[in-house]
């Protein structure tokens, strides 16, 4: 015998899993942004430290 369905549940689990997988990929592309900006934030200091500028003293 066949289950009875239950489209609501159904819906509500596949929304609760498309939801779940949304949010990491957000939190993914907001650790790479971080990153890339932390890489971004360092190469710029150690250019600046390797050139100092000089009031001409």
């Amino acid at each position: 015998m066949a289950r009875k369905p239950n489209y609501d549940f159904e819906r509500r689990e596949r929304e609760k899993a498309k939801a779940a997988k949304t949010a990491e990929k957000a939190a993914a592309r907001k650790a790479e942004k971080e990153k890339e900006k932390a890489d971004a934030d360092k190469a710029a200091g150690v250019a600046g430290e390797s050139a100092p500028e000089t009031d001409g003293e």
